[in-house]
């Protein structure tokens, strides 16, 4: 409990023990049955526990916005104190209060599960000075190309590139898992990460406020202005809700007992006053109005501490409809770590043709590209290449020792007019020619990860009813690859805007209420993302485009994470809508009861604060996801 909290549950205890003692001591005739004497003892405990809900209620009809739960909690209980209810006036305020408290305990748990996130937040950077001595500056003061020290135990503040020193990282803190991770000289590195073992000399690539770490906090932070359907139900129910209520009671206090004049029977005002009172107590939104936000608030931490991170409310309510998912492949559900398998019909020797292809590809860092560089082996002397130019879902072209060199798929090879001859092995292939003449293709193969096919066998267990699979890579390899995970639907050889239309006509073919999903990794389907209904990242990890383009960022590259990330968002939902019923449902009865003079001050009590406490319990449920 924070400061705040301790001193309310010290005024609850205060007053609960008053109110014991002082009902002890008229119930054993102590002190006498006087209702002056009553009322002042009473009303010490009432303003004990009840006098900051008085001030804000006072503070609101001076505001002109009188028609809040303090309102109806202050003329309530100070009704109930002028009826001679002394001991419901004042239990009323107790209940209502332990109530709050309850609440703002609940509410301090969720925050407390996303703050586990925050720790990520780095608190200062190490640079050498020229004595050795390490010192700490802001890491917003380092600029971009400094080498930082990072020594065991100590949080990475900004990305970069290992420059010197090996170790291991945990990156539990992004991802939500515990295997940790082996990086050495020339490994990328991402912010928010811990050192574990040796001392890390990191030379940065990025300025602090453009680091991984301060994206993903800030987009955490910014989730709750992203607010559901629900929520603004919510609020817009409130604000209609609350007067509505506050001028039943009016109406039930004055209409009846008048009535009753103009039929010659005795008015009754207490009792009809008494019932306002009730009505009053009863109506109290608090439930829906605290747990219905709550509910999205625990949804959305309980998945970041799943290394799933959910931009807002909003995006949680769709990703709960989501029924059809559409996947790239690539880094997706295949490792994205090509190996060249083999060199075919080549026109030259074949570690020639590997070099023209590794020198055209040596400015790029598409994964394809790394595989040639790395086959080729040697070193790369970037001089004798010159006029690159990359043609987007085709390849590229560039000068190499004055030659014309072509890279790339048949789509390439057909733009200039070149006869591609086809290979008959699976995988990626990569046509090469040199001068305007076939030269070769080169062979490259990429494997699923390992938790590929459990993970579309998942999708479909988590309600989604049609998984498609878009891709540039060739109809063969595409094929091959869905064959292997399960998937019907294939579609092949996509530039980016190939699969934005396809989304497009998966967006046209929806039913209903059902949202449409794309997962990818973030970096070449940024555009595809943006479209879908829910875009979801994967394997983000310092991945720029997918942050700002996703709507879902999964923190690590495991594609079962997909299906667990839906499930969190059923859960979420669900919770939502059995406080909505619940909530509205007793309130209703209650009402009715509390009209008809069946439901007294106790029973209100439970249909305010018992509901909400319910509620709220239910709500907190949905911080736990380790099991979904």
């Amino acid at each position: 409990m924070n400061k705040k909290q301790k001193k309310v549950l010290r005024r609850i205890l205060l007053s609960l023990a008053l109110l014991a003692l002082i009902t002890a001591l008229f119930a054993l005739g102590v002190l006498p049955e006087n209702r002056w004497l009553k009322l002042g003892l009473y009303l010490i405990p009432y303003l004990v526990i009840g006098y900051d809900i008085l001030i804000k209620a006072a503070k609101g009809l001076r505001n002109a916005q009188p028609f809040d739960e303090n309102f109806l909690m202050a003329v309530a209980t100070v009704g109930a104190m002028a009826l001679g209810e002394y001991l419901e006036g004042a239990a009323v305020m107790l209940f209502y209060q332990i109530g709050e408290l309850f609440q703002s305990y609940a509410v301090g748990k969720s925050r407390r599960s996303i703050s586990q996130l925050m720790d990520i937040r780095p608190d200062y950077a190490n640079l050498p000075g020229e004595d050795g001595a390490l010192r700490q500056v802001d890491p917003d003061e380092v600029p971009v190309g400094t080498v930082i020290w990072v020594q065991p135990g100590e949080k990475i503040p900004i990305d970069g590139v290992v420059a010197e020193g090996q170790s291991t990282l945990d990156t539990a803190a992004l991802t939500g898992e515990s295997v940790p991770r082996d990086v050495g000289e020339g490994d990328e590195v991402i912010s928010g990460c811990i050192n574990m073992s040796g001392l890390l000399k990191i030379r940065t690539t990025r300025e602090f406020g453009e680091s991984t770490a301060s994206k993903i906090l800030d987009m955490v932070e910014n989730a709750s202005s992203k607010k559901s359907r629900q929520e603004n139900f919510i609020s817009r129910f409130a604000r209609i809700y609350t007067p509505v209520v506050c001028f039943s009671a009016l109406a039930l206090a004055l209409l009846p007992p008048l009535v009753r004049l103009l039929l010659q029977l005795s008015a009754d005002w207490s009792v009809w006053l008494y019932r306002a009172l009730t009505f009053l107590v009863i109506s109290c939104p608090c439930a829906l109005v605290i747990s219905i936000p709550l509910s999205f608030f625990a949804g959305i931490g309980g998945a970041s501490s799943a290394g799933v991170l959910v931009k807002g409310s909003n995006y949680m309510e769709a990703l709960a409809r989501v029924r059809t998912l559409a996947f790239d492949k690539t880094g997706t559900m295949t490792q994205g770590v090509f190996e060249v398998s083999g060199v075919h019909h080549s026109a030259m020797e074949e570690r020639q043709l590997l070099e023209l292809a590794a020198l055209a590809e040596s400015y790029s860092t598409h994964p394809i590209s790394r595989s040639l560089q790395r086959a080729w082996g040697g070193e790369l002397d970037k001089s004798r290449v010159s006029e690159v130019q990359e043609i987007a879902g085709r390849g590229l072209t560039a000068r190499v020792d004055g030659k014309a060199v072509a890279v790339g798929n048949d789509k390439l090879m057909a733009s200039f007019g070149i006869a591609a001859i086809p290979c008959r092995s699976v995988g990626t292939v990569v046509h090469v020619a040199v001068d305007g003449a076939y030269a070769g293709h080169i062979l490259i193969t990429d494997m699923l990860k390992p938790t590929a096919k459990e993970a579309v066998a998942a999708l479909k267990g988590a309600g989604v009813e049609r998984a498609v699979m878009l891709t540039g890579d060739s109809r063969a390899a595409a094929d091959e690859t869905a064959k292997a995970l399960g998937v019907e639907e294939v579609y092949s050889e996509l530039l980016p805007a190939d699969k934005v239309a396809k989304v497009e006509q998966l967006l046209a073919q929806k039913r209903g209420r059902a949202q449409v999903g794309f997962v990818g990794d973030g970096i070449n389907d940024a555009p595809v993302l943006s479209r879908a209904d829910v875009g979801i990242a994967m394997g983000a990890l310092g991945s720029d485009a997918a942050i700002e383009a996703a709507d879902v960022v999964l923190m690590d590259d495991n594609p079962l994470k997909v299906a667990k990330a839906i499930r969190i968002a059923k859960k979420c939902i669900r919770i939502v809508y059995e406080n909505i019923i619940f909530a509205i449902g007793v309130k209703l009865l209650c009402l009715v009861l509390g009209a008809v003079g069946l439901a007294n001050m106790w029973v209100a009590i439970f249909a305010d604060v018992g509901v909400m406490v319910i509620a709220v319990l239910n709500a907190i449920r949905a911080l736990r996801v380790k099991k979904l």
